[in-house]
């Protein structure tokens, strides 16, 4: 489901894999690989997506629907 998602995310937004792959400071092969389920997302990276597409990890790993993220926690 993840690997789904942020393919979908990206497409949406007319955004080409390599910059997201500059954003998260990876190859463009690498980002390849985890729309496409070879290899799993780091934590990191999956909170780094989030606040890209400004939704939840959780929605990213398929465990809600809802993509608005979660409002910011009080410091």
């Amino acid at each position: 489901m993840l690997f789904q998602r942020i393919r979908n995310l990206r497409e949406d937004n007319d955004i080409k894999q390599k910059q997201v792959a500059e954003y998260l400071h990876i190859s463009q092969n690498t980002y390849s690989q985890y729309e496409n389920g070879l290899i799993s997302l780091s934590a990191e990276n999956a909170v780094k997506l989030a606040k890209f597409y400004h939704t939840s990890t959780d929605y990213l790993l398929g465990m809600t629907d809802q993509k608005s993220p979660y409002p910011p926690k009080n410091k």
